[in-house]
């Protein structure tokens, strides 16, 4: 069955179609990494986008039960040049059309990858729509004109927790970590736990105070979705956390915290997503090899050079990748440090967070 992909500034593919049929519309991004497809498709950062994948062939490991990053997909559509339909791997347990067609995730493949990645490149991520349904290829413009961008959404509420949880059993543990889960990733939860902590996972309308009735011994603030300025009640509630525990923020985490110390955000051009960033250590000038997803990034100048120290950089354009306040408990790093492209690079930040712990505790 033929598929389209159409963008908001009238630039048209056509492919072929596999896994769920219909119509969804979404920004239009690409991601770099050569492998990780089901991660990145279970990522619920990617809510509200249409992944391309620049890797050329996709699906030949399959799926599995154990690599996903939440209970479900989340991306809007996926797009690839091949799908594999033959998988192999001691791992797989099904194959990629299947996965895609059981999450009602609309897939096409045959279409040139590299001309789109370029594109975006070139004009930048915009609003798009994936169809199986609607072939008038002038009608696919207009309904990506109209369809909602990134920029204002909130889309945290979309995928956060609807209640309270904790994460495995949490007994027998050092420390009591709250996570706010923006759209976490189970891999820094289980991180989380493989280091010694209790972890209680709610949901990102959470209130300060019943943070303090927790009475946790640090606060992990997590990657998410959409525009962080749109996420305005947890970025307040941050306010009032700061200096009260240690606060650790990653990816859409780092934004929030970067708007609770007063700063602001802005939205990159094609934003960042791969497995091959290369991000520097300024404290130690080492260069770690990581796995990033964002459209948004923090303005280094808008923050308060005399509380706020930059300690990480993106080699490849300079935007702030990390920062830590400099007399309270409190950092954060733009990258995901519970990825494995390095493939341990930044495992350590996992253990700063714990000896911030420690100290307060």
């Amino acid at each position: 069955m033929k598929a389209i992909i159409a963008l908001e500034d009238g630039f048209v593919l056509e492919g072929e179609n596999f896994g769920a049929q219909g119509e969804r519309t979404g920004e239009v991004v690409f991601n770099t990494s050569m492998m990780g497809y089901q991660e990145i498709l279970t990522d619920p950062s990617y809510k509200g986008q249409i992944v391309t994948m620049t890797y050329p062939l996709i699906g030949n490991y399959g799926v599995n039960d154990e690599d996903y990053e939440s209970t479900k997909s989340h991306v809007e559509g996926f797009i690839v040049k091949e799908n594999s339909s033959i998988y192999s791997n001691w791992r797989a347990q099904g194959s990629l059309e299947k996965f895609l067609k059981k999450n009602k995730i609309i897939g096409i493949q045959g279409v040139d990858t590299r001309a789109l990645t370029r594109h975006i490149r070139t004009l930048g991520a915009m609003k798009s729509v994936i169809s199986t349904k609607t072939l008038n290829k002038k009608k696919l413009v207009d309904i990506a004109k109209s369809s909602a961008g990134l920029v204002g959404r909130d889309l945290v509420k979309e995928v956060t927790c609807s209640k309270k949880y904790i994460w495995k059993d949490g007994k027998s543990k050092k420390f009591k970590v709250v996570v706010f889960d923006c759209g976490v990733k189970h891999n820094i939860l289980r991180l989380l736990d493989i280091y010694g902590c209790e972890v209680i996972v709610v949901p990102a309308t959470t209130d300060a105070q019943k943070i303090f009735d927790i009475e946790p011994d640090g606060v992990l603030l997590s990657n998410g979705p959409g525009d962080p300025s749109a996420v305005f009640y947890l970025i307040e509630t941050v306010k009032k956390l700061l200096g009260k525990f240690p606060v650790f923020g990653i990816c859409l985490g780092h934004q929030i915290l970067g708007l609770a110390l007063g700063g602001k955000t802005y939205k990159l051009k094609f934003g960042h997503r791969g497995g091959n960033q290369p991000i520097m250590n300024l404290l130690t000038k080492r260069v770690h090899i990581t796995s990033e997803n964002h459209g948004f990034a923090v303005d280094m100048n808008s923050l308060n050079k005399d509380e706020v120290e930059i300690t990480h950089i993106n080699l490849n354009d300079k935007t702030v990748e990390g920062m830590k306040h400099k007399k309270l408990p409190v950092f954060s790093v733009q990258f995901h440090p519970e990825a494995s492209p390095g493939p341990h690079d930044s495992r350590t930040l996992f253990e700063q967070f714990i000896h911030s712990m420690k100290k307060a505790k």
